[in-house]
């Protein structure tokens, strides 16, 4: 039996996949990941014409291209394409790995593609919401584990030169502070220092006997700190040269 869908709700499809993929997008962008709002939008709208494709471009005049072919075997190609495309946002740093979650959220997105594109609505929007909520609220449950192991988020803003990591490390190792992650973000020209400017996100295994007003002093007046803080707790902000304010 042939398989007819109109432009009307080709378009629909469409532009759902465009909505749902940059939400999740957008979320991913907020935060600076190298997969952001556009990445994700092409991703999902990509899989979902796939999927049209796969579904319907075989009936009518061209149904004779399809004749003994499985047509799930196109929209099955998106999941392989995707996986090579999030192998790319993974990082090492050392020890540390970084985008494994924006590498899952566009292995997810390309699923929700897929359902829009075939019309499960239902599974598409709801996928979404439950992506939507693991990365936003499961992040804050994520902070307080954090808490609950005495880590703490520290990050620094600063000119973007060789060294500055060191020097930041050299001072919490003489503290006997402990690094369990960083993240980097990517460096931005800043007009006011003529430089280019990064933001480094630490999390710290901070000893109790740790001064943190000290630790913020010393890493404020480092050569190329601009500002540096923790937890974002106001109190605790410090800004270049060494000003508590």
């Amino acid at each position: 039996m042939e398989q007819f869908i109109t432009s009307p709700e080709i378009a629909l499809r469409l532009v759902l996949a465009v909505f749902l993929g940059g939400l999740v997008g957008f979320e991913r962008e907020r935060h600076n990941r190298p997969a952001g709002f556009r990445t994700h939008i092409l991703v999902c709208v990509g899989s979902a014409l796939v999927m049209l494709v796969s579904a319907y471009g075989f009936s009518g005049e061209l149904a004779f291209l399809g004749d003994g072919v499985d047509p799930s075997r196109i929209a099955a190609g998106v999941v392989t394409g995707v996986g090579f495309l999030g192998a790319g946002t993974i990082l090492r740093h050392g020890n540390t790995i970084t985008g494994l979650t924006t590498a899952a959220s566009l292995w997810v997105v390309s699923g929700i593609g897929l359902a829009v594109g075939i019309g499960f609505y239902l599974g598409a929007v709801l996928t979404t919401m439950m992506v939507m909520v693991s990365l936003i609220l499961l992040r804050s449950m994520e902070a307080a584990f954090a808490r609950m192991k005495r880590l703490r988020r520290l990050w620094v803003r600063g000119v973007d030169r060789p060294g500055l990591i060191g020097r930041i490390g050299s001072v919490m190792g003489e503290m006997n502070i402990n690094i369990s992650k960083v993240e980097l973000s990517e460096a931005e020209y800043d007009e006011a220092v003529k430089s280019e400017i990064i933001h480094i996100e630490f999390f710290l295994s901070v000893p109790t006997n740790v001064q943190v007003d000290e630790l913020l002093r010393r890493l404020a007046t480092l050569e190329g700190v601009l500002e540096v803080g923790l937890e974002d707790e106001e109190r605790d902000r410090v800004k270049w040269p060494g000003k508590i304010i």
